[in-house]
């Protein structure tokens, strides 16, 4: 640990006061009855291509609201509850369902896929997931999560590599040290499922037609006793042909290597759907991935792309400039999602992984690290379950309780700088949770679900929902707030139209032209 430290120590008030974060969250539009609306994404929130902070994601019905960058958390919530108070006030009495595991869903191909409009970009954005409906079934795209983007301001990077003593281009020393953060993060990240996972119990309409290994609790309503977080078991953001990809995080070029075939491979399964039906498209390509933001990832390296470029590419010419944490569950206990206690807990988890030394992946730690990720998905609460490191098995609570101790001076140095306790007090409730499985928002979840709703996990939702719906409303609303939104919705919608008059390209060869960029550009290999 004493790397560990001396990096820690080099880390000043002011650079950890200036972490950044951001978030986007997902949620689907939801009837008043619980079921998943069917309406268009509203034409009052402008257009869901180029509206910075409303769009969609899979779905027609499935909202993604995203912040800016913030150095300060209260700042970042405060945004995220604006944009929440805007969509509240363009979708009627419509709800946004306050669980990653949806609503009642509809029969498969009545599930709406995103529309972006008639311009190039547009067009392979609704193709690329009429591929994934292919692929997966619609079903399994309406599971919502929350993305959590961070970052270390840019004055953080030489005080580190100084303190490690490296020569370099700074890139290059930043892009390991995501890489390292990365790492360790696929190898800790059960430890956030159990904490935060907050979907043990489905609507069975999920698994319609579906073999699964789930319990009925009630007659719409299957679980998993001691389950933690279904969205991340195979249930959900899993791919039996993904499986066959070891994805190495050892550096940007051993990743760019895992996902080059898969990306420009023809897949014999995928290759059977086609490219197109006539005039209709299936999907972008026939191989494993069509495109990068197919491979389902835990957490992702990432740099802000350039209209119509491929984000490896945008890696490989310009480097890591955050991260994506993507494995947090939707808080059914919060309003819009996430709470500062949870960020905080992700801010120094984070910086933990980021800080610590982390020796080089290998092909069987990264299924060891896959079957952890399920144990504790499946089984989390289950004291007996034991996870694998190195050879050893351990019990979550002994394994957890190591990282959480290391995370101590992390808390105490974020908590100086602020000059407060919250890091600490996230911490504590972190070790409290880890010490009582009981304490888990899984558990309370299913406390809640049979102590007051009957065992159906639709009505907890929809009852939840309903008072966030009714206390998001009941917020101040002034008229700037208003005004800007409105601006905001009329200028995206005036951006698509633009985009679509200036498009002059055949959408075929737009498609080849954009599959066929150079993903290893700038990537020594």
């Amino acid at each position: 640990m004493r790397r560990f430290h001396q990096r820690l120590r080099v880390l000043t008030p002011g650079v950890l006061k200036g972490i950044r974060r951001g978030i986007e969250k997902e949620s689907l539009r939801v009837r008043p009855d619980g079921k998943l609306a069917d309406t268009p994404h509203p034409a009052r929130l402008g257009s869901a291509l180029t509206h910075p902070h409303i769009t969609t994601d899979f779905s027609e019905s499935q909202l993604e609201l995203i912040t800016g960058v913030h150095a300060d958390i209260d700042a970042c919530l405060e945004e995220l509850t604006e944009i929440h108070q805007a969509v509240y006030r363009s979708i009627g009495d419509e709800i946004l369902w306050c669980t990653s595991m949806p609503c009642g869903l509809p029969a498969d191909d009545d599930i709406p896929i995103g529309r972006y409009g008639s311009s190039n970009v547009g067009r392979a954005k609704t193709v690329y997931r009429y591929g994934l409906a292919h692929r997966y079934g619609r079903r399994m795209q309406t599971i919502s999560g929350i993305h959590y983007n961070f970052s270390l301001p840019e004055a953080a990077w030489p005080m580190l590599q100084q303190a490690d003593g490296r020569g370099g281009a700074a890139q290059a020393y930043q892009n390991d040290c995501y890489f390292s953060l990365i790492r360790n993060f696929r190898r800790h990240s059960w430890l956030l499922l159990y904490l935060l996972g907050a979907s043990p119990a489905v609507c069975s309409s999920f698994v319609a037609g579906r073999a699964h290994g789930l319990q009925a609790l009630s007659a719409g309503t299957l679980y998993l006793p001691a389950s933690t977080s279904l969205r991340m078991s195979p249930l959900g953001y899993q791919s039996e042909a993904q499986a066959s990809l070891a994805v190495s995080y050892n550096s940007l070029e051993s990743y760019a290597r895992s996902l080059y075939g898969a990306l420009t491979t023809p897949y014999p399964q995928y290759a059977a759907i086609g490219i197109r039906d006539s005039e209709d498209y299936r999907q972008l390509s026939t191989t494993l991935l069509q495109i990068e933001n197919e491979f389902y990832g835990t957490i992702r390296p990432k740099r802000p792309i350039r209209s119509g470029e491929r984000p490896l590419h945008a890696l490989g010419e310009r480097g890591v400039e955050y991260v994506e944490a993507r494995c947090i569950d939707l808080d059914p206990f919060c309003p819009i999602g996430i709470t500062a206690a949870t960020i905080r807990f992700l801010d120094v988890f984070l910086l933990h992984c980021l800080l610590s030394d982390s020796a080089a992946d290998t092909p069987a730690e990264i299924v060891a690290n896959s079957r952890n990720l399920r144990r504790v998905a499946e089984r989390g609460r289950d004291p007996d379950i034991r996870l694998a490191r190195r050879g050893e098995e351990l019990a979550t609570a002994e394994w957890g309780g190591e990282l959480l101790r290391e995370c101590e001076p992390i808390a105490a140095a974020l908590d100086d700088a602020t000059r407060g306790s919250a890091y600490r007090d996230a911490l504590s409730a972190a070790g409290v949770a880890l010490a009582n499985p009981a304490a888990t928002p899984s558990a309370r979840i299913l406390r809640e679900i049979a102590q007051n709703h009957g065992n159906s996990n639709v009505r907890f939702a929809l009852v939840q929902s309903a008072r966030f719906r009714a206390d998001l409303q009941a917020l101040p609303w002034d008229a700037e707030a208003a005004a800007r939104y409105a601006r905001m919705a009329g200028e995206s919608l005036a951006a698509q139209r633009e985009m679509e008059a200036s498009d002059a390209l055949p959408f075929e060869i737009f498609r080849q032209r954009y599959l066929s960029q150079d993903l290893l550009s700038g990537i020594r290999l």
